[in-house]
């Protein structure tokens, strides 16, 4: 699928410039981070890109340093007194400034300014045939269902968003979805609380027996 003229250039001169002048807020939340805990201050996780192609995302750290994670039993975050969060990221996810490094796998090509999240490869599983095909596109650092709700979605929801956004696709768009995010971002919506159903629920049953029994062994 064509992307809109002219998408690959905003992205690679927004996500520039914005890096730049960001540069000094980054380092100060960089080091931030290092001193409120223990660990980096920037977190990697593969995530899945256009056509389902992994790719390594980047976020500061939010969390305390717990090793490996097993994303089909992780507790799904529902408030800031979380024990998981840091003091640091407490603040961090309510602002969304943890996002900003994603600025760089905009740069890089990985993700665009706008599209849909970037999913993990377990979730992949949880999508059915029919709305795979928000997979034709970038991820992105924003998107339609972050304007509409972010967390407060169903997963349903949230990948019909998805596919909304990809079938009717332009650069007006994107930059009323960039405008619309302002607005969500500084209102803190959709962060915490009012939690929609979690992809696990959506799994196939094959794959969910399946993840049952490698927790009991």
């Amino acid at each position: 699928m064509k992307q809109p003229v002219g998408k690959r250039f905003l992205d690679v001169i927004a996500s520039l410039t914005l890096l730049v002048l960001l540069a000094p807020l980054l380092g100060l939340l960089a080091l931030w981070i290092r001193l409120d805990s223990p660990g980096p201050a920037l977190f990697r996780q593969m995530r899945l890109g256009r056509k389902g192609i992994p790719f390594e995302l980047y976020k500061f750290r939010s969390m305390v340093v717990r090793g490996s994670v097993d994303q089909y039993r992780e507790a799904v975050v529902e408030e800031a007194k979380d024990s998981r969060i840091t003091r640091a990221g407490r603040w961090l996810r309510i602002t969304s400034l943890d996002e900003l490094p994603q600025l760089w796998n905009v740069l890089l090509g990985d993700m665009s300014l706008v599209g849909p999240r970037p999913l993990l490869p377990e979730q992949q599983a949880a999508v059915p045939v029919r709305l795979r095909r928000r997979f034709m596109v970038l991820p992105g650092l924003t998107g339609l269902a972050q304007v509409r709700g972010r967390r407060s979605l169903d997963w349903p929801e949230q990948l019909a968003a998805d596919c909304d956004y990809v079938d009717a696709q332009s650069l007006w768009r994107d930059l009323g979805i960039l405008l619309a995010t302002l607005r969500v971002v500084f209102a803190a919506q959709g962060v915490y609380g009012g939690v929609g159903s979690n992809w696990r629920a959506y799994l196939p049953e094959e794959q969910a027996h399946l993840n049952e029994e490698v927790r009991e062994s």
